[in-house]
């Protein structure tokens, strides 16, 4: 094998990348204030977009963290909306080998979409009624699907565990974001307000919730 020349400086040990990262946010986010476990969530979805300046811009309903850290411990599906953010979640980090689903494209989809009159996205929530009680829901996609699952919940659905909620976009994600948090349904959540958000953010808020189990093994 011919002899690779390193011919720019840069960091190339990947512990140290990940600690150095990690680091910089807490340098330039105040955590402080927040539970342990919340702040590593937050850390988490900082580190996945590098942007510290959306840390305003997050909110997380009281117990949130301990919401989904207890669903993961329990081995609750994680239902994603997209399959970005499925491939997102790093599954050595789920403490019960935690199922990860997406019905996004199963083949019942777009003529239910049809039926009901809404979005591919949207209908495919409609899939996740039967082990929805008590699971995981995480959003990196699409707005009409937030919305869809919380009119569900609202007309007497089956209620998660908690809910991640980062919609991307221009038409309609700021607005599913605000729906969720000021809707009465009795959900733990956490979003990130505005255009922002998208599939990396989604999986990194999961993934930094279930780096909080691992943690507390230890």
């Amino acid at each position: 094998m011919t002899e690779h020349k390193f011919t720019y400086d840069y960091i190339r040990e990947p512990d140290l990348i990940y600690e150095k990262s990690f680091w910089t946010v807490a340098e330039e986010v105040d955590l402080s204030n927040l539970p342990e476990d919340l702040g590593q969530i937050i850390t988490r979805i900082v580190h996945s977009c590098g942007m510290p300046e959306i840390f305003p811009d997050i909110e997380a309903s009281a117990g949130v963290e301990k919401a989904l850290k207890t669903a993961l411990v329990n081995g609750a599906p994680i239902f994603c909306d997209c399959e970005m953010v499925r491939r997102g979640i790093i599954a050595r980090l789920l403490p019960r080998n935690n199922n990860l689903i997406c019905t996004l494209n199963d083949p019942s989809v777009p003529n239910l979409a049809n039926s009901i009159g809404t979005t591919r996205s949207a209908a495919a929530i409609e899939l996740w009624r039967p082990e929805l009680e008590e699971a995981i829901a995480v959003f990196g996609n699409a707005p009409t699907a937030l919305f869809h699952l919380i009119e569900m919940i609202e007309q007497g659905g089956p209620k998660p565990a908690a809910i991640i909620g980062f919609p991307v976009g221009f038409v309609g994600a700021a607005e599913s974001k605000r729906a969720l948090a000021n809707a009465k349904i009795g959900v733990p959540f956490i979003t990130l307000h505005g255009r922002k958000g998208g599939s990396a953010i989604a999986a990194a808020a999961l993934n930094g919730a279930a780096a909080t189990t691992k943690r507390s093994k230890t």
